[in-house]
């Protein structure tokens, strides 16, 4: 049963927990055609573009749906028919975006590391030099299967240096981690609402080059997932074409002041660096292992080895954590045996203590007791 009275703290990669604020901004119905609602849409994708220095460069694309429906809708829109990526992966979401190719019916080639190792742009460089024919890279920035942080600036240079375009799935970074569009060339760039904008879940966004997304009409598969033809709707009339999710959308409005009155990017960081901190410095005083080391270590998520007790159970542990109100995820490595707690959300120092707090008592209920951890 649960033992405690509020909503639990959602340390994982999303959703995640948001503001009292940002939850009471939806209690309002909205129009989609009303002039009021039109006003909001219009300064959230300000918003966006202006996070990425963006605003003489990039437009916002909103996109109805999770973070892959934004992931999709970019590959769909922005990788012609007769076009050809180098999908870089080490991780879940990188062999995702291979997935997306294989429906959309395009060509890709793949690049691929551990799930702990981040791609070398050297090795990106020759690949490139070997095939003419990739026309595209597309890179994950975050890898949230394990939390690598990929070197998302040497690969645009890579990428720039070799003539090819890029597209970039930010989905766990953006908000939080500095992408300047003046300094990282990037064609477009995926995100959503609910990770490190802290918004609700139900809507994703793509950073549209506009000089190239005005030559991407009649390249998408899906007339829902147009990215052009969603972008020209709201420029001619600043409507959604088809419902929009009015209220998710008043959420991340009120979710981007936020994150504004914190500092933006730069206040985002600080607070989920600290959080990150506390949780990695914690757990190995408790007995745990991180997958990756400090400096490969995004301040998104955290990926831990599981223990090798008889007594350690994650499905008890996950249970008795969520029992006291903080729910953490499993892992997602292919051949490592892990579980994840994340650092981002409406999360500070009091609730990262409060989730290894909750963990001393769940191991004492386990009976596990474990050696402390080399840092």
């Amino acid at each position: 049963m649960r033992k405690h009275n509020r909503d639990p703290f959602l340390l994982t990669p999303g959703p995640l927990t948001t503001s009292p604020e940002t939850k009471a901004a939806m209690l309002r119905d909205w129009g989609s055609r009303d002039a009021a609602f039109i006003d909001i849409n219009q300064r959230v994708r300000d918003r966006l573009v202006a996070i990425a220095h963006g605003q003489y460069s990039h437009v916002a694309v909103p996109m109805q749906g999770s973070g892959t429906f934004a992931v999709e809708a970019m590959v769909a829109t922005f990788l012609p028919r007769d076009g050809k990526a180098l999908i870089l992966i080490n991780g879940a979401y990188g062999h995702r975006i291979a997935k997306i190719c294989d429906y959309l019916g395009r060509a890709y080639s793949v690049h691929v590391t551990p799930e702990n190792i981040a791609p070398d742009p050297t090795d990106i460089g020759a690949l490139l030099a070997g095939d003419e024919a990739i026309s595209h890279v597309i890179a994950v920035h975050c890898e949230t299967t394990t939390g690598i942080l990929n070197p998302l600036a040497a690969i645009a240079e890579t990428a720039a240096v070799a003539g090819r375009r890029l597209l970039v799935d930010a989905m766990s970074t953006f908000g939080a981690l500095a992408i300047d569009a003046r300094e990282i060339p990037f064609d477009a760039l995926a995100a959503s609402a609910n990770k490190c904008l802290e918004g609700a879940p139900g809507v994703g966004f793509v950073l549209c080059r506009r000089e190239v997304l005005d030559e991407c009409a009649g390249n998408a598969h899906s007339l829902s997932l147009d990215l052009f033809d969603q972008w020209s709707a709201m420029e001619n009339n600043g409507q959604w074409r088809f419902t929009p999710p009015t209220h998710v959308i008043a959420a991340f409005d009120q979710a981007l002041k936020e994150h504004e009155a914190e500092g933006g990017v730069a206040g985002r960081f600080a607070r989920y660096r600290e959080n990150c901190d506390i949780l990695v410095s914690g757990m190995r005083e408790r007995g745990f292992t991180t997958l990756l080391d400090d400096d490969q270590q995004a301040p998104i998520i955290v990926t831990f080895h599981m223990p090798d007790q008889p007594g350690f159970v994650f499905e008890d542990f996950y249970n008795r954590l969520q029992n006291k109100g903080y729910v953490i995820y499993p892992g997602k490595l292919t051949d490592i045996d892990s579980f994840r707690i994340g650092c981002i959300g409406h999360l500070g120092a009091t609730e990262m203590r409060g989730v290894l707090s909750a963990i001393d008592q769940s191991l004492s209920e386990m009976g596990v007791s474990l050696t402390k951890a080399k840092s």
